[in-house]
């Protein structure tokens, strides 16, 4: 078996659409594409992943009572600064860290899924500033 060159690799441009979608299930399939796991020429220590932009992140939906009952947790620093939000406010205040948060959780904790995570782009309507990535050639 032949190993890969980093010059050999192409990182293409796919354009996701969360209207609709199930959040975890929609994250799992962004998570993948990150890593570049769906194409043949992965290895583990190479950046093969692609970029992915994702439009509708207001729209994303979450199964039984998760709307409610899912918690984001974040510390302020100070003694007794929890602070906890549920998934419902989230999604109408930032609805971007929604999805952003469910595909950081299923990268790697490593450089490599930080540098995974940049190539993430995610936006609360339907324009985004790509455009001229997907125009047709």
């Amino acid at each position: 078996m032949k190993s890969i060159k980093k010059s050999q690799i192409t990182n293409d441009w796919i354009l996701v659409d969360a209207k609709d979608q199930i959040l975890g299930r929609l994250a799992t399939q962004i998570a993948i594409s990150l890593m570049g796991k769906n194409k043949p020429e992965y290895v583990s220590y190479l950046d093969a992943g692609d970029n992915v932009v994702v439009i509708n992140a207001s729209h994303i939906v979450v199964t039984g009572k998760k709307a409610t009952d899912k918690l984001y947790y974040r510390h302020t620093g100070y003694p007794g600064g929890l602070r906890t939000t549920n998934f419902k406010t989230l999604l109408a205040k930032k609805p971007e860290s929604v999805i952003t948060k469910a595909v950081k959780g299923m990268l790697p904790k490593t450089k490599m899924g930080a540098m995974q995570i940049k190539k993430l782009h995610v936006f609360a309507g339907p324009e985004h500033k790509f455009k001229s990535r997907f125009e047709t050639k």
